[in-house]
């Protein structure tokens, strides 16, 4: 235990020292984040900060990898810098072309699918994953295999996207992601994924520092579909699928409320929210502050990341 605290606040050291440095090269790039129009006007005042700085998180990756390099972990790391690509060619784009659309929606979901479905399938080849959720009372709900790798991927895709939707305010995804981590560092019996779970949060405490508003660095995709798709494929490695609405409570609603604002306007023309995802509303109707909404939705997190944690203990 205490070795691997001891390797998070390395981590979270190094991340806080070569951070500025990744920050100037950025910038010396004009590697700088573009805004979009529809964003309410206090967010064009952040137009240039530097984008990408997620890339720090492969210190996590190294520091994993050289602190125990055993096949899950491997997978760990691949899982992480698979969809980190994604997010990289993304912010790539629009960082160079100053385009704040990046890679086509549809370029993004086709490697997400194949990059998900990969890992789902080396997941029951070279790990011996079971088909069953994991339901109350010790049931299981058994599948056959084509069924459960098919809900497998709808959900690691959906909730990847949906933990990239909820990076849109300074330091909220990382306030948001440091608790679901921690919950499954608590409830792991494999090494691999405490040691993973617990360099993450490290780095990203580190990243925090410079992510907060108001922000000197924007994590980017680069980070946040790395972050997204680690998280859903530790809840397929750890069987709890049935907690999902409760632990990515805030995830969820980030993205529900797109689908919603969506369809609410096709049938009405009229819009449910003042702007999405929902964080967005909570600054422009009630007036919430960037850090009122990151505060507010970090206290969301740790209360779901606790109840599940309970109801794992003492229900399933």
């Amino acid at each position: 235990m205490f070795e691997m605290l001891g390797i998070s606040a390395l981590s979270f050291l190094l991340v806080v020292l070569i951070t500025p440095i990744l920050i100037r090269g950025l910038r010396v790039l004009n590697l700088t984040q573009p805004i979009r129009s529809e964003l309410p006007p206090d967010h064009h005042a952040k137009k240039g900060t530097p984008l990408m700085a997620g890339l720090i998180l492969f210190i996590g990756v190294a520091a994993s990898l050289q602190f125990y390099p055993e096949p899950l972990m491997i997978f760990l790391c691949v899982t992480f810098l698979l969809f980190s690509s994604i997010g990289f060619m993304d912010d790539l784009k629009k960082a160079v072309w100053q385009n704040p659309s990046g890679i086509s929606g549809r370029t993004k979901l086709v490697l997400q699918f194949a990059f998900t479905a990969t890992l789902l399938i080396g997941l029951f080849h070279s790990f011996s994953l079971k088909s069953h959720i994991s339901l109350f009372g010790g049931f299981q709900l058994h599948l056959p295999v084509y069924i459960y790798i098919l809900i497998m991927l709808l959900f690691v895709v959906g909730s990847a996207n949906a933990i990239n939707f909820t990076d849109g305010l300074d330091g909220l995804l990382i306030n948001v992601a440091i608790p679901t981590y921690f919950f499954f560092f608590l409830i792991s019996d494999k090494p691999e994924v405490q040691i993973f779970a617990i360099i993450m949060i490290g780095c990203l405490l580190g990243l925090f520092l410079y992510n907060i508003y108001p922000a000197r660095a924007f994590m980017g995709d680069t980070g946040s579909l790395a972050i997204g798709g680690s998280l859903s494929i530790l809840a397929v490695i750890e069987k709890v699928e049935i907690l999902i609405p409760i632990l990515f409570s805030v995830y969820l609603a980030e993205q529900i409320s797109v689908i919603l604002q969506v369809w609410y306007f096709k049938r009405t023309k009229l819009r449910l929210f003042r702007m999405t995802p929902i964080h967005f509303h909570f600054s422009l109707k009630y007036g919430w502050s960037e850090n009122k909404i990151v505060m507010v939705f970090g206290f969301i997190s740790w209360a779901s990341a606790l109840l599940c944690w309970l109801i794992w203990k003492f229900a399933l």
